[in-house]
């Protein structure tokens, strides 16, 4: 009897882990939403535990869609850490004569930052203009060259290249290569108010947008825009579609133009607002070694773009922060991309965690080709908990049924507010992955994979997962 006792004391931990049932609420969502049990993979560890307590499925490589993204965040603060800036420098090749007028080039050059927004744009070349130099008598050269790159295309995803997710990395990328569009109701009339921001020189808006009295609904999707050369070298953005009154007022996000057209048309729109002028051309180009430094913005920390990153699944943000890493680590004559996977696998395997079968191409996971374990995410999220970072880490994840990504999940369910969970999401892939607080005080490591043609209708029942956790199902 007591060899036998010892036999199950061994054997029924290894089963339990190998193959258990599903919990009965995941296993009725799961029915109600006709998706079979092989759709789903699923790992839980309390963060104080030597090893997961239930784990189903979670050593087959997956598309993690946007959780990708921890793995991305992870290697970022183990090799170059939470306090990280990028900086975006100006030089010129001559010194400002004091007159107003520089009489030669003057460049901007990229250093990697995500985040180089419309506004910190504004800010430098107002700098720029406190510095007297209001004339450049030369050209206006933006310099994108510290990420050697092919060229990207933005449709090559989805067909859908004016969407900002799709947009590309730059060693220059200003405002997120997008615009902001705002639709606002107005009564009495056939069309509603559109005004995009930030300008840009040469482009024209065209409204053909139809109002009509009815409920809002997806109202994006009702809307399509179009690029089209105008006249004397402009260019026009023409909106076409149907509105409905009950929107009021809406925001819409696009990337109607390449970088090579943006950022010249961003640049000379705010250098012309602070009464700057070009003589020559905006253009992009290579800083000379002999180019004097004038002027440095300096990015906010790591920990800040992550937290954007992760709260809003931002793509590019995660491309730039990927080739920051590959930048970091890149030998000689290495490809910065390539040098970004390895700087992956070599963080994640001095911290123990295995990597088999993770294939990682841009740090996004905008990918058909981005796979990874369940169990690799869920020991990421541990080895994370463990480390001197864990608070900017765990801090950058939406909250279910608060904010970002996840505040329309677990909405007045109990759970809301008790979950730090990154989602993601793909045609046929559904994910989400983070950290769970217990009614009873403990907190959890959580993932969960859904990847099957119909994974949208899943995220009922990886709510119920998280409720699960959060009742106290998931205690050992």
């Amino acid at each position: 009897m007591r060899v036998f006792a010892i036999f199950v004391a061994l054997i029924l931990p290894w089963v339990s882990q190998a193959a258990p049932a599903l919990p009965e609420p995941i296993k009725i969502a799961l029915l109600k939403a006709g998706l079979p049990p092989d759709s789903v993979a699923i790992w839980v560890q309390p963060v104080d535990a030597s090893r997961p307590n239930w784990v189903y499925r979670a050593e087959e490589p997956l598309n993690p869609a946007s959780v990708m993204k921890l793995v991305t965040a992870w290697t970022a603060l183990d090799i170059i850490g939470p306090a990280y800036t990028w900086t975006t420098r100006v030089a010129s090749s001559v010194a400002p004569s004091g007159n107003g007028r520089l009489e030669g080039d003057l460049y901007l050059v990229g250093g990697g930052d995500p985040v180089l927004t419309y506004d910190r744009l504004s800010r430098l070349l107002r700098q720029v203009r406190g510095l007297g130099i209001k004339e450049i008598v030369g050209d206006l050269v933006l310099d994108d060259s510290l990420f050697p790159l092919p060229p990207h295309d933005p449709s090559s995803f989805d067909g859908r290249g004016d969407r900002p997710y799709n947009a590309g990395p730059s060693a220059l990328l200003l405002n997120f290569n997008a615009i902001r569009l705002t639709f606002v109701t107005r009564p009495g009339v056939d069309q509603p108010s559109v005004a995009f921001d930030p300008p840009l020189e040469g482009v024209t808006l065209k409204n053909e947008v139809r109002q009509e009295r009815g409920p809002c609904g997806d109202w994006d999707d009702d809307i399509a825009a179009t690029v089209d050369p105008g006249a004397a070298g402009q260019v026009q953005l023409t909106l076409r579609g149907r509105w409905r009154t009950d929107c009021q007022r809406k925001e819409w996000h696009l990337a109607p133009l390449p970088p090579t057209q943006f950022s010249p048309a961003l640049v000379g729109a705010l250098w012309a607002e602070l009464g700057g002028r070009v003589t020559g051309r905006i253009r992009f180009g290579t800083t000379p070694a002999t180019a004097a430094l004038l002027l440095e913005e300096k990015s906010p920390p790591l920990a800040d773009v992550i937290h954007e990153m992760n709260k809003w699944s931002n793509n590019v943000i995660a491309r730039q922060i990927f080739l920051t890493l590959g930048r970091h680590v890149a030998l000689p004559g290495e490809p910065v991309a390539d040098a970004a996977r390895r700087a992956v696998q070599a963080s994640l395997g001095q911290a123990g965690i295995d990597t088999a079968g993770l294939v990682i191409d841009n740090g996004s996971g905008l990918s058909r080709s981005a796979r990874v374990r369940a169990t690799t995410i869920g020991e990421i999220l541990i080895a994370a908990w463990r480390r001197p970072f864990m608070p900017e880490f765990m801090a950058a994840l939406p909250i279910a049924g608060v904010d970002g990504t996840a505040r329309r999940r677990l909405k007045g369910d109990p759970a809301a507010g008790f979950a730090h969970l990154k989602t993601g999401s793909l045609d046929g892939v559904v994910t989400v992955a983070g950290y769970v607080l217990d009614r009873f005080g403990r907190r959890y490591a959580a993932v969960m994979f859904t990847q099957h043609p119909n994974a949208a209708a899943s995220r009922p029942a990886q709510d119920a997962l998280i409720a699960w956790i959060w009742s106290g199902g998931a205690q050992p």
